[in-house]
This record gives C-alpha cells, sequence and structure tokens, in this order.
C-alpha cells in the first residue's frame, strides 16, 4: 500500500498528539491542585505520630483524578509517566513544602506538621479530609 503526502502528514500528526498530551498534563491546573492536596497531607500523615491518612479517600481521590485525566483524553501511560517524573515530583515537593512554610510551620518537623495537620482538620479543607486524628 503506497502512502500518500496527505496520509502521511496525517499519520504523522496523530504519532505526535500523545507526547502533546503527556506534556500538557502539568497544564492540568485542578488535578495538579488536587495532587498538591494529597502531598502536602501524606507530608503531614508521615511525620505527625498523632494523625493518620484516611487511606481510602485518598486512594478514592487518586482514582478519580486519573479517571478525569483519561476522560481529557490522557492514556494510562502518559498519566503513569507524568505521577513517576523525577522533576514534576520535585517541583510538587517545593510546592508542598512552599505552602508548609507559608503556614507556618516546617517540612519534616513533626511538632509544627502536627499542628498544621490539626488546623487542616479543623477547617475541613480539602487537606484535612485526607487526615484524622487519633
Amino acid at each position: 500500500m503506497r502512502m500518500t503526502g496527505t496520509g502521511l502528514a496525517a499519520l504523522a500528526v496523530a504519532a505526535m498528539v500523545p507526547a502533546a498530551s503527556a506534556a500538557s498534563l502539568a497544564q492540568e491546573t485542578d488535578i495538579n491542585d488536587a495532587l498538591f492536596e494529597i502531598a502536602v497531607a501524606n507530608e503531614i500523615r508521615k511525620e505527625c505520630d498523632s494523625i493518620s491518612p484516611r487511606i481510602f479517600t485518598a486512594i478514592g481521590r487518586m482514582n478519580a483524578l486519573k479517571a478525569e485525566a483519561r476522560r481529557r483524553g490522557y492514556s494510562n501511560a502518559e498519566i503513569d509517566a507524568y505521577v513517576n517524573d523525577k522533576a514534576e515530583k520535585q517541583k510538587m515537593r517545593a510546592r508542598r513544602n512552599e505552602y508548609i512554610r507559608a503556614q507556618g510551620a516546617v517540612p519534616d518537623d513533626g511538632p509544627s506538621l502536627c499542628a498544621l495537620g490539626e488546623s487542616e482538620i479543623s477547617k475541613q479543607s480539602r487537606i484535612g479530609a485526607l487526615l484524622v486524628a487519633r
């Protein structure tokens, strides 16, 4: 079968679409905001012995985010590549730590993160909804 110039151009564009989609996942503000909330809650629960994660709530939120990304046209491979990308993880850690400091807490400091976690829980914030005081 012989490929015409138009057919070849269409094939080339189709091949580029997944790569463009993977790069644009970082631009999905609502998805990244939800990942950020999970990152903050995770840091709190790791460093604070008096606060536990709401595991099923967090898993449900992660599954909903993945479903939303798939609904927007991202493949499982693109989603996995994005959430496992070292540079994106570093950006998320920096954003998380900036938020923690802005709230008067210190990353990796149990007592200050416990205070932040208790505050998030009492405010019934989206971060607090992922945590429970023991």
